[in-house]
């Protein structure tokens, strides 16, 4: 018998779980059916309800999937950022490399809606929730070694604040007929960079140079 124990059990709820993730991507939650999923897997209908306890059980590991392999491209983003004191204009540009992309990357736009769709969904949806918190946590600790890299004060409420910046701006500009996500985010964050990431000064080498001792510290406020 086939379980999801097993090594083809488990590459039949993977392959399930990478289905939804694209479907997802795709065409939202409205998009994840089991009969939806189980046909772009290539698997019998029955399997999605055999694997997973429900279809926000799938949906919900779908997300985290998702979520995942963003942040490892993330992750390799930031690994390629070099260690030195930026301005404003440059910060703000690495911030929305991460936050947003490229704006004439189809992928990346596609990427951004549903990162937004999943944001507000996990209001509704208890399942989505945890995730959804898991997810922020390793966002918030990208975020922060970027600014660290840049020579720039990290505080765990106004890193929430400057995302909140440019949640704002994006599901603004998303609503506008001609929208570009990423100019509106700029010029919002632009505003107040200096603010809620400050430019440390040269009398503050434990604060560069500690970058990675001040993480913990960063969690233990949220």
């Amino acid at each position: 018998m086939i379980t999801a124990t097993t090594p083809k059990g488990e590459r039949r709820r993977q392959a399930l779980v990478a289905a939804a993730a694209e479907l997802l991507l795709e065409g939202g939650f409205d998009a994840v059916r089991h009969r939806s999923v189980a046909t772009r897997a290539d698997l019998p209908l029955a399997s999605t309800t055999y694997y997973f306890a429900s279809l926000e059980d799938l949906i919900a590991r779908a997300v985290e999937f998702s979520g995942a392999a963003e942040l490892d491209a993330m992750r390799k983003r930031v690994g390629e950022v070099s260690h030195r004191r930026r301005g404003a204009e440059a910060t703000v540009e690495l911030v929305l490399d991460l936050l947003i992309g490229d704006r004439n990357d189809a992928h990346a736009r596609g990427q951004l809606i549903a990162r937004y769709e999943r944001s507000v969904a996990s209001a509704r949806h208890p399942e989505l929730r945890e995730v959804q918190l898991r997810l922020r946590a390793q966002l918030e600790d990208l975020l922060a070694d970027v600014l660290r890299r840049s020579d720039r004060s990290v505080r765990i409420e106004h890193l929430r604040r400057l995302v909140a910046v440019v949640d704002g701006a994006v599901v603004a500009a998303l609503t506008e007929n001609d929208p570009d996500p990423r100019r509106a985010a700029r010029a919002a964050l632009l505003d107040v960079i200096d603010i809620v990431a400050s430019p440390l000064r040269p009398a503050e080498p434990e604060q560069r140079n500690g970058s990675r001792a001040q993480a913990p510290e960063m969690r233990q406020l949220d």
